[in-house]
């Protein structure tokens, strides 16, 4: 028998090397109201071990030191029901302070299933807010209660003094029935009439000459503001030779030359930060095994080990990923991973990386046939781009839900309109209007 079935309170395993990440996550968990029913080193930790303690929840420490061991330990990680939280080990030892309580915060949040993320005494008031509906039915009087008053009423009624300075004429009198008051405005018409004189039919117009519409050459404008009628045309027959079909010099268009180059350049942009590697692997987990367009993933991570994120996301996503090097095109279906100073540019033929101090600029892509999602972490500063790609034509769609850690940019999205959902549900959409069929096709 599981923990879970003998406690509610949530049983989470924290793998995680030695040293101040480890510290910081047990902390994190102790103020989490959870119950620790395994704490241990990834490198020596069996397999095993992992399965018999049951957890519901496993906190792991990315670093690039435990690559393999999470490999040999994928059997247990893999188990069905069981939740990885994933953090790196070294933004986790230096965090500290109000952001490590919020982030506790978080942690406990998607944990414990809701989404109570404010500290203590910060909570929303509920507001109140009209419901829709009809009003309440007053209670109906009882005619015994009403009695009373309508006989002292009735005895009363002649002792009411009558006005004496009006006095209606004899021959108005008030109708009894809404029918008679509607009959007394009508206006009278008389018994009989005088038949109507039918009006003399025109004289039958003759029919119209046959005309001969051989020679197009002999028509022109009418003249209205000419009465005398047109001299007639002589017709005149001419035969034009019919022209010769010349297939010597027939040839294939080339489509893909006359598709136009935006068509090339659209990708799929995915933007995250704090939280971000859950989200992502959410999002590509659940993508199709084809698409129509490459898939662009931009997260910061200090050190720059976007080598280890290649390798976590290769794990659960169904299209190839691989790193984004300068002078590579961008391959549809393909997930390319972009470090800091990579940027892209249109080409005739495609999206082209680049080396760019500043990064990825969303303003690069076209808008028309390109896509953008905005998950957990974020940066505030693509908003706008974004905004004025999805102006352009784009697609635009930011995270929600509990596993949003740092919801800010995501939120500024679609409070602007754009689409929102759980990265499962943008992968759904993504696939119905990305996606490809059996046979390569768009969907």
């Amino acid at each position: 028998m599981s923990v879970s079935d003998l406690d509610p309170v949530p049983a989470v395993a924290l793998l995680a090397r030695p040293g101040a990440a480890r510290e910081r996550l047990r902390e994190a968990l102790a103020h989490a109201d959870v119950q620790i029913v395994l704490e241990d080193d990834p490198m020596t930790l069996e397999p095993q071990a992992l399965h018999d303690a049951r957890p519901q929840f496993v906190v792991i420490a990315l670093e690039a030191a435990i690559e393999d061991a999470l490999e040999r330990l994928e059997p247990a990680l893999s188990a069905p029901g069981l939740t990885l939280v994933f953090d790196e080990a070294e933004l986790a030892a230096r965090r500290d302070g109000w952001e490590a309580q919020r982030w506790g915060r978080h942690l406990a949040a998607k944990l414990h299933g809701h989404q109570q993320v404010l500290p203590p005494g910060a909570e929303d008031e509920p507001a109140l807010q009209l419901e829709p509906g009809l009003p309440s039915t007053p209670p109906v009087p009882k005619e015994t209660a009403l009695q009373t008053h309508l006989e002292q009423a009735r005895s009363w009624a002649d002792d009411v003094p009558a006005d004496g300075l009006y006095s209606p004429p004899a021959h108005l009198h008030e109708p009894v029935a809404l029918e008679q008051a509607l009959a007394a405005l009508q206006p009278v018409l008389p018994e009989t009439s005088a038949p109507v004189q039918a009006a003399p039919e025109p004289p039958p117009v003759p029919a119209a000459a046959p005309s001969v519409f051989t020679d197009h050459t002999a028509w022109s404008l009418v003249d209205e503001g000419s009465d005398a009628p047109a001299a007639p045309q002589a017709a005149v027959t001419t035969t034009a030779a019919e022209p010769a079909f010349d297939t010597a010099h027939l040839s294939l268009v080339d489509l893909d030359a006359a598709a136009p180059a935006g068509s090339r350049a659209g990708a799929l942009l995915v933007l995250a930060g704090i939280g971000g590697p859950d989200a992502l692997r959410r999002l590509l987990a659940a993508l199709p095994s084809g698409l129509a367009v490459p898939v662009l993933v931009h997260m910061r991570l200090d050190g720059g080990r976007y080598g280890n994120l290649v390798k976590q996301m290769a794990r659960v996503s169904p299209l190839p990923v691989q790193l984004a090097e300068a002078g590579q095109r961008a391959t549809a279906g393909e997930v390319h991973v972009l470090a800091d100073d990579i940027g892209v540019h249109a080409a005739a033929d495609g999206l082209y990386f680049q080396s760019e101090a500043q990064g990825i600029s969303i303003a690069a892509l076209s808008a028309e046939h390109s896509a953008l999602v905005l998950l957990s972490g974020a940066d505030l500063a693509h908003v706008g781009p974004a905004l004025d790609l999805a102006a352009a034509g784009a697609w635009v769609a930011g995270q929600v839900g509990e596993g949003c850690y740092d919801p800010a940019a995501a939120t500024a999205v679609v409070a602007a309109g754009m689409v929102a959902g759980e990265p499962q549900e943008l992968a759904q959409v993504i696939a119905a209007r990305w996606g490809l069929d059996d046979d390569g096709d768009a969907a």
